[in-house]
């Protein structure tokens, strides 16, 4: 070979080299902190996978954290020591804490500190509703969820009743529980998920509020709204199934899904985004339908149902270049073809109305009228007021859990009303040290 075509091949491998080099030194990570477990995980991981293969010079890492409370926490502890994720997904209950938190970008902001344009109109009127202040939305739609009730068919037609009249009240729960216990076809007919949750949503249900001060959307709210009349005809029913046996407490999150999975309970209150995990653990087994969370009685007014899930928060550490990929990224999971997907897979909301398009388009709702479920119960309720729109307590991760004793104490029979007012008195005590802290 001669001396000087040597030296060209050396010269363009060289150069090959420098110019792949400079690409892996141009590629940015951001890392993504997320709380997906089961089949939620595998969606997610899919969707990450996609977007890294379409953007070779932007990637998400994305990280298991552990549960909604755990990531919250971690994020928490690890922003003041440098340590924080360019994404953290957080659940609803967190969020009056990451605006007190002082250490994330307001989601209105990113578009404009790029220099860029979005449209917000474009995302579910409820979602942005309940992650706005002031107007303007501070975290960025992702996977949003409501509650809803979870049935067996078959087990309604093994104790005669009709599997196209599931009960719409709660008295109505009650006497259909006792039948099928009195059938034989199960031991216990009822259980829920998150129940902290499922009492804060039957408050929203029947437009009563939470906390004072609007909510804690005019204010930063000083004292919860209850006991009163509302909670006490909600606390005597089920304090009724309880002791009847009509009622099992299944324990915190998703603890409950396993008993309706195997056929050992009948209605199953859950979330919206267990409707793929059950519908697959299930398969043919028995046939699973779906329909609104009864009501204490028409004497209430008319609320709504709960937004539930979670949405992505960003540190307001990242480089412009991180937060360019975040934005691109950001947009990618508002593509209607991704929410479409992602609602397919897992039974959360697309964030998009076009994306619910989409899906109408396509005949998806004809084609599983389980899904449709929670879209036409948020549709039934009215959305007008405080109530509706969620509540805003920034100790509301330890809220609940003072909520939840409640609900153990009523399962175990205890007194009803000194139940709630215990944990109301706890609760005001936090909400006193958080207003304290903020001073």
């Amino acid at each position: 070979m001669h001396h000087g075509k040597r030296i060209l091949i050396i010269t363009i491998v060289l150069t090959t080299l420098c110019v792949q080099g400079l690409a892996l030194a141009q590629t940015t990570t951001v890392e993504f902190w997320h709380s997906m477990t089961g089949s939620r995980l595998t969606v997610l991981d899919n969707v990450v996978a996609q977007f890294n293969a379409i953007n070779p010079a932007q990637q998400i890492n994305p990280v298991l954290i552990g549960t909604y409370e755990e990531g919250l926490t971690r994020f928490m502890a690890a922003y003041p020591v440098n340590q924080e994720p360019g994404i953290v997904q957080v659940y609803e209950v967190g969020t009056q804490s990451m605006h007190d938190s002082g250490m994330i970008i307001p989601a209105y902001q990113i578009p404009e500190r790029l220099g860029q344009e979005w449209d917000f109109g474009q995302y579910v009127a409820p979602i942005v509703r309940y992650y706005s202040k002031d107007g303007n939305l501070w975290s960025w739609p992702f996977a949003s969820s409501s509650a809803m009730l979870y049935y067996n068919a078959d087990h309604l037609r093994q104790a005669g009743l009709d599997p196209n009249k599931p009960p719409t009240t709660w008295e109505e729960m009650y006497e259909m529980g006792l039948q099928l216990i009195e059938a034989g076809v199960v031991t216990h007919a009822m259980s829920t998920g998150w129940p902290d949750w499922m009492f804060e949503t039957q408050l929203a249900m029947h437009n009563q509020e939470f906390s004072n001060m609007g909510n804690g959307r005019e204010g930063y709210p000083t004292a919860v709204a209850w006991p009163n009349e509302f909670t006490d005809d909600l606390m005597a029913i089920w304090g009724k199934m309880a002791a009847d046996n009509v009622w099992i407490y299944g324990g915190a999150e998703y603890n409950a899904n396993g008993a309706f999975n195997s056929g050992e309970i009948t209605f199953l209150m859950q979330s919206t985004s267990s409707l793929d995990g059950v519908l697959k653990t299930v398969g043919d087994a028995f046939e699973v339908r779906t329909t609104f969370l009864p009501r204490v009685s028409e004497e209430y007014p008319r609320g709504n149902v709960l937004i539930g899930g979670n949405s992505l928060y960003v540190s307001n550490r990242v480089t412009d270049e991180e937060l360019a990929v975040i934005f691109e990224f950001f947009k990618f999971l508002s593509d209607p073809d991704v929410g479409t997907y992602w609602h397919k897979n897992t039974g959360y909301f697309p964030a998009t109305n076009a994306g619910m398009q989409a899906l109408m388009n396509e005949g998806w709702f004809t084609e599983s009228p389980n899904h449709l479920t929670a879209f036409l119960q948020i549709l039934s309720g009215k959305s007008e007021g405080n109530a509706a729109a969620g509540m805003r307590l920034g100790p509301f991760v330890q809220a609940r859990e003072w909520v939840r004793d409640a609900m153990e104490k009523v399962a175990r029979g205890e007194d009803q009303r000194a139940a709630l007012e215990y944990s109301a008195q706890q609760i005001n005590q936090l909400l006193a040290d958080y207003n304290e802290f903020l001073d």
